[in-house]
């Protein structure tokens, strides 16, 4: 008796070795979807891309002032403050799943879904939790980057988890303290959990055509803007809002720890907090032959840090 020739699936053309090769494509591809579809947070920060470095620096610069000539007077010029905030390169952050031979004969295109989908998603919400806890950091931070320089602010609303229109009331005053600090009001961001999202969307000053002009649809549970700025629910507050003041988490080489237990929206601008990055998104798969199977691995290398504490604001109920 013969023994059977399988199809292997991930195999091109039938040929050579390379069982796992149209898997990879395939696997890729859904890894990628998933993080991006998760990922809400990065995208809207200052994001650069370095190469054989552990930091890159970014430049910070002051104001200058106006004022008038008086005729005859020699001009000096105006001193204009510079410092510049240093971001580090996390270790790398890695997710992985080991698919055995045998059940990727069998079910492969079952089980690669979901093993993707929780990939992706796994470093999505790692990198969105560090970067929602920066912005709660620069809006408590107490130095500005130069001398005389502006500060984010904590705004303090007791109910503001609760109540939707108080909620609405601080944000315009977050609002109103990014004007005051000369933040571009482009690129602007409102970052709530589905919680308060919700209670948004089901207030009437946000939906009523009386108050405002396509703004949000009831039945479908959604809410565009608030004082001209988008509102963004994200999943990952449910997380990143709680306290993370004591963690300890091998491969940082940035601050991330904060106590965010109490805070209901953030408030921030694009240039609010630096990203470098060293390796974008990529996935691998090694077979082991001592294993009979597949190791397949996605990661990046990273690292975020607060850039403009200025364009930071934090809504909390203390």
């Amino acid at each position: 008796m013969s023994n059977a020739v399988p199809s292997r699936l991930g195999l091109v053309n039938a040929t050579g070795t390379g069982y796992n090769d149209l898997f990879l494509k395939i696997y890729s591809g859904e890894v990628l979807a998933s993080f991006q579809r998760e990922n809400v947070m990065l995208g809207m920060t200052n994001v650069r891309t370095i190469a054989n470095s552990k930091s890159a620096t970014f430049p910070v610069v002051g104001t200058t002032t106006s004022g008038y000539h008086t005729a005859g007077n020699e001009i000096l010029g105006d001193s204009i403050k510079h410092n510049e905030k240093i971001v580090h390169v996390d270790d790398m952050l890695l997710a992985s799943s080991f698919v055995s031979e045998i059940d990727e004969l069998k079910n492969y295109f079952d089980i690669r879904k979901i093993y993707a989908n929780e990939m992706g998603q796994s470093l999505a919400r790692t990198i969105d939790n560090n970067l929602l806890q920066l912005v709660m950091i620069g809006s408590a931070e107490t130095t500005p980057n130069v001398t005389g320089g502006n500060l984010g602010d904590k705004i303090v609303d007791a109910d503001c988890k609760t109540n939707a229109t108080s909620m609405i009331a601080s944000i315009f005053e977050g609002l109103q303290k990014l004007d005051e600090n000369d933040v571009p009001s482009t690129d602007r961001y409102i970052v709530v959990s589905p919680d308060v999202y919700y209670q948004l969307a089901n207030n009437d000053k946000l939906l009523s055509r009386d108050f405002s002009s396509m703004n949000g649809d009831f039945g479908k549970g959604t809410v565009v803007s608030i004082g001209g700025v988008p509102v963004i629910k994200s999943n990952s507050t449910v997380t990143a809002f709680t306290d993370h003041s004591s963690d300890s988490t091998t491969g940082r080489n940035n601050t991330y720890n904060v106590d965010g237990q109490y805070t209901g929206a953030v408030l921030f601008h694009k240039s609010a907090v630096g990203t470098v990055k060293l390796k974008d998104l990529i996935v691998e798969t090694t077979y082991d032959a001592r294993r009979l199977g597949s190791l397949i691995t996605c990661r990046m290398a990273l690292g975020s840090s607060v850039l403009r504490p200025e364009a930071c604001i934090s809504v909390v109920s203390q």
